[in-house]
């Protein structure tokens, strides 16, 4: 099929890169380049550098509203637009442009997850399984039906891990989506609107640990973070921002972190645990400000008596 893509992250980047070998993508559509990570420079998008590796053409429209924009879109002539987090609203005009419609790959099991952060919200919520839909697009956010899903388990996953996984579950996906498409036979369900839940985008902050957190949803927020929304917290008063953290679930360690109050960091056995309000969760890994990433014990031996006494940690201060 002739296709136009739009996409903008390295989820999208991977679903193009395996859509251009089995069918002809006559353009690729992806947000402008924008100031991303710490650094202060415009980059491109992952799927514009994708595009341009594959030689294919590669248009930044701002809005896909302006007519102008429109008619360009129409004159690749798509049978079908393919859409994985692009970042920009269809209008009508588009969705009713191609044939045989608009198909989004939606990282969740809809109806559950409908929205921005469907794969850092299914964390947080301690889903046991996350997903990806091929949907038809419709003005609604997310509502239309979906014809292929693809499950995962979350196990232990990280936001990034699990979203590698469903970016390759989503192309799979995709490419049976559309032979079905094609040959007329898809199969369409309807969403059922009493069991939608919404992934509201992750908040400037909203993963930053804090003492009053438990320590089951302290170790959700870790796993459910990168580095667009880091899990800061100021441990032994130096900011760090926190890159992987567990339950205490073995013996040894519920010994070892024994009585710690929220608040209250402890470094023992060789391990370093930090207290939240029902319990110890232990550090695996840290970035301090300023520093390399490390593992546990190489922080601690920079901590000035924390062999010695109980140290205190609190919330970041942003």
């Amino acid at each position: 099929m002739r296709v136009v893509f739009m996409g903008t992250p390295e989820f999208a980047a991977t679903i193009l890169e395996d859509l251009s070998q089995q069918h002809e993508v006559a353009a690729v559509y992806t947000r402008p380049d924008a100031v991303r990570g710490r650094g202060r420079k415009l980059e491109p998008s992952p799927v514009k550098r994708t595009a341009e590796r594959l030689g294919l053409p590669v248009l930044e429209p701002r809005t896909l509203r302006d007519e102008a924009v429109q008619a360009e879109l129409a004159s690749f002539e798509p049978d079908v637009i393919c859409v994985a987090a692009y970042g920009a609203i269809l209008p009508k005009a588009v969705l009713d442009l191609p044939p045989f419609g608009c198909l989004n790959v939606h990282a969740s099991l809809l109806p559950r997850w409908r929205g921005a952060a469907p794969v850092e919200r299914a964390i947080l919520a301690g889903d046991a399984v996350a997903g990806v839909c091929i949907m038809r697009m419709e003005e609604g956010l997310d509502t239309g039906a979906y014809c292929v899903c693809r499950t995962a388990r979350i196990d232990g996953k990280t936001a990034p891990e699990l979203t590698d996984e469903l970016a390759n579950l989503g192309s799979h996906a995709l490419l049976t989506a559309l032979v079905h498409v094609q040959n007329g036979a898809a199969e369409w369900t309807e969403q059922d609107e009493s069991q939608v839940t919404y992934a509201s985008k992750v908040g400037k902050g909203e993963l930053d640990l804090d003492p009053r957190d438990t320590a089951e949803a302290a170790v959700r927020k870790v796993r459910a973070s990168s580095g667009a929304h880091p899990a800061r917290a100021v441990v032994a008063a130096r900011p760090v921002t926190v890159l992987a953290l567990r339950a205490v679930e073995d013996d040894r360690g519920r010994e070892l972190a024994g009585g710690l109050a929220a608040g209250e960091v402890r470094f023992a056995g060789k391990r370093l645990f930090l207290g939240f309000a029902d319990g110890a969760a232990e550090v695996a890994s840290v970035k301090p400000d300023g520093r390399q990433a490390m593992d546990a014990k190489a922080f601690a031996a920079g901590v000035q008596g924390i062999k010695q006494e109980t140290l205190s940690w609190e919330a970041a201060h942003e």
